[in-house]
């Protein structure tokens, strides 16, 4: 697909995000990968292993990471990264 008057393609907007059906996470609650207001130390560490240990076997964890990164997602859990370590990241 082409826009007018740009020299690049684009590719179909389902393309860029059919690695999530393969997901780990699809279909899950979501609270596991985003905190509740207020959430801090050993709660916010636990629900993050929580996240970290099914991101660990999910088969399009460097995608994931690879969108979070990329589109410098604020928040959120995501490709076994949590906020913190996406900030901490070039």
């Amino acid at each position: 697909m082409r826009r007018p008057g740009r020299s690049i393609l684009l590719k179909p907007l389902g393309e860029l995000w059919d690695w999530q059906r393969s997901a780990a996470c699809r279909g899950m609650d979501s609270s596991v990968f985003y905190s509740p207001p207020g959430e801090r130390g050993r709660l916010r560490h636990e629900r993050e292993e929580r996240a970290r240990r099914i991101c660990r076997g999910c088969p399009v964890l460097q995608e994931c990471a690879g969108m979070a990164l990329g589109t410098k997602e604020a928040y959120g859990f995501w490709g076994g990264l949590s906020e913190a370590e996406r900030s901490d990241r070039p």
